[in-house]
């Protein structure tokens, strides 16, 4: 039987402990020791066998974005990523023209039903705009914002084959309610992103479902003494996950804290954000039709603004770990498990447990990759 022998693993419920971890089918099919293991994948002293990583909100890597619109570049993205550890992650869109955001779904929809082996798995789409605030745009095209409107997301719906999974709105917009009563009816996440929502606006979408908050901090109404805004409301109501991007650029380190401190553990979520600069050299790249400067590991539009990140998960994992002081199983938590709840994909992916899909990441000591495995296949090595 194909496994790993004799491994330190992140165990769900148990914490790090030395097993066996046997694979039949693409899937995990016993945790233990002395498992009948005669195929073992490769591991090493100083070596941890994680869940795959899983990024909800990333645009692209390595010259692709998930706006190009072919399922050639969401290859090249889910290729790259994997080098990071990321098994799964939602192709993330932007405020774009309609036919550019139609393009971007179809393109998904062709994926899932070609289903590429290679690399990380494509598992829907991150609606991130039209329907956002434009006291907020930060680095979405001003032209195409839209307001939130039912029946045109169930005709992007459409055209994705259901594959939107969650979709980035600004609460305080006409028509919000509306939408975000129908995105929880129908399974999909609704989440505050690029938004002025007070906390009374915040309050109104929590009851109609909302569920998430879009790169927490970035792009939002700021906490105010008078009014704690979006992202003071991302703290008080325990029902909203957190995405936080970890690169140490978009928020300070007591920022990070903050989050973490204020958030049951289950309740945040590491996210990349990146864009298609990352894995390439630093200088002019592109986000939307608009051309990014990348320096220093920053990515800003001329005007400043930051335009997504070259973010890698497993430094993100990193950052927290090593500068945040967060607790290693914690980080690991808020890229596998917490995304995977937030999706309603627990029973499937986020964890290492008998029955889940046989998605694994292997760090050294230094939080390098050195293995990642999907659906029991090796898609990455070192």
């Amino acid at each position: 039987m194909l496994g790993f022998k004799n491994v330190k693993a992140y165990i769900y419920g148990k914490g790090i402990v030395t097993t066996d971890v046997a694979i039949k089918d693409g899937k995990i099919a016993e945790i233990g020791k002395n498992l009948d293991i005669t195929e073992s994948f490769p591991f090493e002293d100083g070596q941890v066998l994680l869940p795959g990583f899983i990024d909800q909100h990333i645009h692209g890597a390595d010259n692709a974005d998930a706006m190009d619109g072919s399922v050639d570049a969401l290859v090249k993205i889910a290729k790259a990523i994997a080098k990071e550890g990321t098994t799964s992650f939602l192709a993330t869109t932007m405020t774009q023209s309609p036919e550019n955001i139609t393009n971007a779904l179809k393109a998904v929809k062709e994926y899932n039903q070609i289903f590429p082996e290679e690399g990380a798995k494509v598992l829907g789409v991150h609606l991130e705009g039209p329907f956002i605030s434009t006291k907020h745009i930060g680095a979405q095209p001003l032209d195409y914002v839209a307001n939130p409107d039912v029946e045109i997301f169930k005709k992007y719906q459409e055209i994705s084959g259901n594959a939107i999974k969650i979709v980035s709105l600004a609460p305080e917009v006409k028509g919000a309610s509306e939408l975000i009563a129908y995105l929880k009816n129908n399974g999909v996440v609704a989440s505050v992103g690029h938004a002025d929502a007070s906390y009374v606006d915040m309050e109104k979408a929590v009851s109609n479902g909302l569920t998430n908050v879009t790169h927490t901090y970035n792009c939002q109404k700021p906490l105010h003494h008078r009014d704690v805004g979006t992202v003071g409301s991302a703290y008080l109501f325990d029902e909203l996950n957190c995405e936080i991007i970890c690169d140490l650029i978009h928020l300070s380190i007591p920022a990070i804290k903050l989050v973490i401190k204020n958030k049951p553990h289950d309740k945040v979520t590491l996210i990349t954000d990146s864009m298609r600069a990352k894995y390439l050299p630093d200088g002019l790249s592109e986000l939307g039709g608009q051309e990014v400067i990348v320096k220093n590991g920053e990515a800003r539009l001329n005007n400043g603004a930051l335009a997504g990140s070259i973010l890698k998960m497993n430094n993100a994992v990193k950052n927290l770990v090593l500068s945040c002081n967060v607790k290693f199983t914690d980080a690991v938590d808020f890229a596998t498990a917490n995304p995977a709840k937030n999706l309603g994909l627990f029973d499937q992916i986020g964890s290492i447990e008998v029955g889940k899909n046989a998605d694994f990441t292997v760090l050294n000591e230094e939080f390098e990759v050195c293995l990642t495995v999907r659906g029991g296949k090796t898609v990455y090595k070192k």
